[in-house]
């Protein structure tokens, strides 16, 4: 939906963060946010102007002065105390969700627990920070290590993850003792402002947080600006590879999470039972409008029958609104997104794919003006096909066929994106050889959406990933600090140090 020139009193606006206060913006042009299910305009998001967003900028640089000086114990218990919060208002931040994103209750409550993961782990940062030190690497000589922070960091985020998503970012940073400023989704920035509202209440300082809202504009501002150290970004495909080359060539440290074409690997002797119901739920949860939905599966061997049972499964799904209990499938975020995937299925029906089952204009009683796409199931589908190379990002899976394991992994790795898999199987020799042999940075075995915990770190590669080191865990440390190294010698009072050394070695 295209920005309106003025924002309307009949609806709450979005509020700017800058400087630990939520201020109204001046901008002229404001979208609105809609509730994907009903048509219902919830809010309105202002598109910040540039002296908005240089005036939070220029906020969390001036808290970086003080902040990257914080005790680890400060930093550590705030985000012990941010932790509690989430929890006590998980209903609300979930039903917030749901309302401008479209996925079902549990889902948005799941979307918000595995941000709270990352929380409990940015409370652990005494641990997760520390150097190194060596002793004596010469006579009376030692080296040691610092992590220490950059200085201020900003997040761009998706719509498909309103909660989780910054939840990656801004906790690890600023526990690590940088500043940052966050552009979440235009689309859905509601349960995103909540959960900044709660940080503040946890204690994060004023300016060390901030928050600002648009769309390109605002993007190539956060990419341009000389006071951003690092930007860390999860989104489309396009979009990412703009962030990570204007923000690298403005010399920056990016990380960007990307677009995805996951498949699915599944062997004759895997139970089937736990597999369907694994691939119509990796598949189809969320309305498919996860980087990780399971969008390929490719069956192998006689495992090529069971496409009656799965396009069954699938039928037992119920779409509806996602605040109606026992919905398995909401709307998707918003027209445009319903028409794209509308045209995309399409598509495959004209490139020869069967269609097995199709999801086009269901039926959803009472809400009749949602964008609701049903599962949709393609069989027969060849890697020159649109819906094979496209990202679709709605409830649609493609079947492909292979006569072997290694037939099914040459068709994934010739795939150009990289960030998830999985492989269904009893056999432990199967398993080994398709962890060893697949070139994908996130691999489940018998795990259909295989998004590691926080101890570990987000690690999709090849086109999925732009920047060595992923989100949260123990690679977001390394990306959120600056490694210091320290040699340092120190003499005994009235020790003569010898003669002038005028070589490179330390003696």
């Amino acid at each position: 939906m295209a920005a309106n020139p003025v924002a309307s009193t009949e609806v709450p606006t979005v509020k700017l963060l800058i400087g630990g206060k939520f201020v109204e913006s001046r901008s002229q042009q404001w979208r609105e946010i809609v509730n994907p299910a009903t048509q219902q305009v919830l809010a309105r998001v202002p598109f910040a102007t540039p002296e908005e967003i240089d005036a939070a900028v220029a906020s969390a640089s001036e808290a970086f002065k003080t902040w990257r000086k914080s005790a680890i114990g400060v930093r550590a218990r705030i985000f012990l105390k941010y932790q509690q919060l989430i929890r006590d208002n998980m209903k609300e931040l979930a039903a917030i969700l749901t309302a401008e994103q479209g996925k079902t209750l549990p889902d948005a409550e799941g979307d918000v627990f595995r941000g709270l993961e990352v929380v409990e782990h940015a409370a652990n940062i005494g641990t997760l920070q520390l150097g190194e030190v060596a002793n004596n690497v010469a006579s009376g000589v030692d080296t040691y290590t610092v992590l220490q922070p950059l200085g201020v960091c900003a997040g761009i985020t998706p719509f498909n993850f309103p909660a989780m998503i910054p939840l990656w970012m801004f906790p690890m940073a600023i526990a690590c003792g940088n500043t940052f400023v966050l552009k979440p989704s235009e689309q859905d920035p509601m349960v995103t402002m909540r959960l900044v509202e709660l940080a503040l209440e946890a204690g994060i300082p004023p300016g060390v947080l901030n928050v600002v809202h648009g769309g390109e504009a605002a993007v190539n501002a956060i990419c341009d600006h000389p006071d951003i150290k690092a930007i860390s970004f999860v989104g489309s495909t396009r979009v990412g590879t703009h962030v990570y080359q204007r923000a690298s060539l403005n010399g920056k440290r990016v990380q960007c999470m990307m677009g995805a074409k996951n498949h699915a690997i599944v062997l004759p002797d895997a139970n089937k039972e736990q597999t369907l119901n694994a691939l119509a739920g990796a598949s189809f949860g969320a309305a498919g409008q996860r980087c990780m939905a399971v969008s390929v599966a490719v069956l192998v061997g006689d495992a090529q029958k069971w496409i009656p049972e799965l396009v069954a499964k699938a039928r037992t799904l119920k779409v509806s609104a996602g605040v109606d209990e026992g919905t398995d499938v909401g709307p998707l975020v918003s027209c445009a997104a319903h028409e794209r995937v509308v045209g995309l299925i399409d598509r495959g029906v004209a490139e020869g794919a069967r269609l097995e089952l199709d999801g086009r204009q269901p039926t959803v009683p009472g809400y009749e003006d949602g964008n609701f796409v049903g599962p949709t199931i393609f069989s027969g589908v060849k890697p020159e096909m649109e819906i094979y190379h496209q990202e679709i990002f709605g409830p649609v899976l493609c079947v492909m066929g292979a006569a072997t394991l290694d037939e099914a992994i040459a068709i994934i790795n010739a795939n150009p994106n990289g960030n998830g898999t999985a492989l269904f199987t009893q056999s432990g020799a199967a398993a080994r050889k398709f962890q060893e042999d697949i070139d994908v940075g996130q691999v489940g075995i018998n795990v259909p959406i295989p998004v590691p915990v926080p101890l570990f770190s987000f690690t999709g590669s090849r086109a999925s990933k732009l920047g060595d080191l992923g989100p949260y865990g123990k690679q977001v440390v390394l990306f959120y600090t600056q490694t210091k190294t320290i040699t340092e010698r120190w003499f005994e009072d009235g020790v003569s140090a010898g003669g002038v050394n005028t070589t490179i070695s330390l003696k």
